[in-house]
């Protein structure tokens, strides 16, 4: 799954990428903060690493997880485009209609 429109779209990796915004948590402290199984968390955390919006390291027997600059970056330019040109639209139809 490299779409990422695709992989915020699940409310879940939105809220992951919120609580990692606070900075870098366990795969343990992060499901906790869920009502769905650590299993789920890892394989949604899973889908942020390979979108490139989150990174993952080990350190003993724990993962630990943080925001990609890059990949946070990049989520934003998304955003701002999208919104830019959403506005645009917006824009120009509001525009066609007060002429017509």
């Amino acid at each position: 799954m490299s779409d990422l429109w695709e992989v915020i779209s699940d409310p879940h990796r939105r809220a992951l990428v919120q609580l990692l915004a606070d900075g870098e948590k366990s795969v343990s402290a992060l499901a906790a903060r869920f009502p769905v199984s650590r299993s789920a968390i890892s394989q949604h955390l899973l889908l942020l690493v390979e979108a490139g919006l989150v990174t993952a390291r080990k350190e003993g027997r724990n993962r630990l997880y943080r925001l990609h600059d890059a990949g946070a970056l990049r989520l934003q330019k998304m955003f701002d485009t999208f919104w830019s040109n959403e506005l645009d639209l917006l824009l120009t139809e509001a525009k066609h209609i007060h002429d017509n």
